[in-house]
């Protein structure tokens, strides 16, 4: 039987800092290319890449070395049932087949994936290993590779690619830090290590390595130069990508993004899970942020009301957690008013939309396509406001305190409808369209706004002592 493996959900404090990573859009088919410029080893080589992933359920490679199409390459990739599968073809035959007998399915978090490749072990199963997360996968073959097999990989002028397998099976979701070595095998403690407090499996600088004709290091920090290669010469061409596709979400502060799953069928997620469309006019649909803020703290993030529907979509709040993964005829937090619940969210005409229906006057201005809400939850005084384009909204206060002045709603810290923590909500019918930004987002930003701790990037300031949503912060504050 299959099983789930999740990835690393927090990041440890410390040591090798990731700064940025590269978001891929399956659905604008997003890839990077470059070909090769010498003849390297066809027998030993390692790959090292971190890995957050936005859609299941469809084959997304990783990486690709294509002499010939349906010929001669190698890949490595996430099948269409979730496994990683290293793939191998020579002069037409198969030379590699491997899968795992494990899932990956963890939407919310990065994996670090390392494939080392050494054919002239004598041992058969040393030939072809797998580790994810520090740890070694066990590995099904169909075909293993004889002993001192060439591998099509290092070929002199055949295409590499990062994100696709040649312009199709295009990765969905977000990498960082990704290594190919070519004519060296290395260990994993040559990449990572695990946390001495928190267990967890982190990276390290690797970047020192010898990486051979062939190899690179893809880092993503030149936002102009997506494909650069830091340690050498193997740059490659961006293709469907762009500037704004850079983020800070990296495998050393992991941001929350819509949730996958916990997200109702008539809604779409995209764009590295920041963005939620509707996608019929049958019924609502809502979803969730992967990081619920929990019962303390105080934190902020941003929302664009992308493509305003109706008076009443998208509506944007959150929602008490446990009801927000309450399942309804198979739908996550839909349903209506529930008790023991908070739903609270504003709505395009301004009015609260409070646990599953709109009532009262506007609270709020009025909102359209374009316009950027900001919202800041008080956890520990149980306060929630809302700003517009960077006004904030009732002459609110964030900053307030206890006194929790020109809140557009307040509640108990203690109550018990909180204290399991609260998610990010947004509800979409039909075309509406709304853009999360948690701290990384994949729209531009004209001024840039960090929080104290110097995490995130928003369109306005973010108020004292409120936080973004990412394992940093809610490692210390939450």
């Amino acid at each position: 039987m299959s099983i789930i493996i999740p990835a690393n959900s927090a990041a440890a404090g410390g040591g090798f800092n990731v700064a940025n990573s590269l978001m891929f859009n399956r659905a604008d088919s997003a890839y990077l290319v470059h070909t090769n410029s010498g003849t390297g080893s066809y027998q030993k080589s390692t790959f090292s890449a971190w890995v957050k992933r936005s859609s299941l359920g469809t084959i997304q490679t990783m990486w690709n070395n294509q002499v010939q199409a349906g010929v001669n390459q190698v890949r490595i990739e996430f099948d269409a049932a979730d496994k990683i599968y290293l793939y191998g073809e020579e002069a037409g035959g198969y030379a590699l087949r491997a899968l795992t007998t494990s899932v990956y399915r963890d939407t919310s978090a990065w994996y670090h994936v390392l494939v080392i490749i050494d054919t002239p072990q004598s041992t058969a199963a040393d030939r072809i290993k797998l580790y994810v997360n520090g740890v070694q996968v066990t590995l099904t073959f169909s075909t293993t590779p004889a002993q001192n097999a060439n591998l099509r990989m290092n070929y002199d002028n055949t295409p590499v690619s990062v994100g696709s397998t040649q312009a199709s099976n295009y990765l969905d979701g977000y990498m960082a830090e990704v290594y190919w070595i070519d004519g060296t095998v290395y260990a994993t403690s040559d990449f990572g290590e695990f946390d001495e407090d928190s267990g967890i499996w982190k990276p390290i600088d690797a970047s020192g390595l010898t990486f051979g004709t062939n190899g690179f290091y893809l880092d993503f920090e030149d936002s102009s130069a997506l494909g650069n290669d830091a340690v050498g010469s193997n740059n490659f061409t961006a293709n469907n990508l762009a500037a704004t596709d850079q983020g800070t979400d990296t495998c050393t502060n992991n941001f929350s993004t819509l949730n996958l799953l916990a997200t109702s069928s008539y809604a779409t997620l995209s764009q590295g899970n920041n963005t939620v469309s509707g996608n019929t006019t049958a019924n609502s649909a809502e979803t969730f942020s992967t990081f619920s803020t929990g019962n303390n703290g105080k934190w902020y993030y941003e929302i664009k009301c992308t493509t305003r529907n109706d008076v009443g979509n998208p509506t944007i709040g959150f929602i008490h957690t446990a009801r927000g993964f309450r399942l309804q005829n198979g739908e996550p937090g839909l349903g209506g008013a529930t008790s023991g619940s908070l739903d609270i969210r504003v709505q395009p005409d301004g009015k609260l939309f409070e646990n599953g229906a709109a009532s009262g006057s506007a609270v709020i201005s009025t909102y359209t396509d374009g316009d950027i809400l900001g919202f800041a939850i008080d956890s520990d005084n149980g306060a929630f406001y809302v700003s517009k384009n960077g006004v904030w909204q009732t002459s609110g206060n964030p900053e307030s305190g206890a006194s929790r002045t020109g809140a557009i709603k307040t509640w108990s810290p203690t109550d018990s409808k909180v204290t399991e923590g609260q998610s990010v909500c947004i509800g979409v019918y039909n075309t509406a369209v709304a853009d999360a930004n948690f701290g990384s987002p994949h729209f531009a930003i004209s001024s840039g706004n960090a929080d104290a701790d110097g995490f995130g990037n928003f369109e306005y300031a973010v108020p004292s002592g409120y936080f973004a949503l990412c394992t940093k912060n809610l490692a210390e504050y939450g």
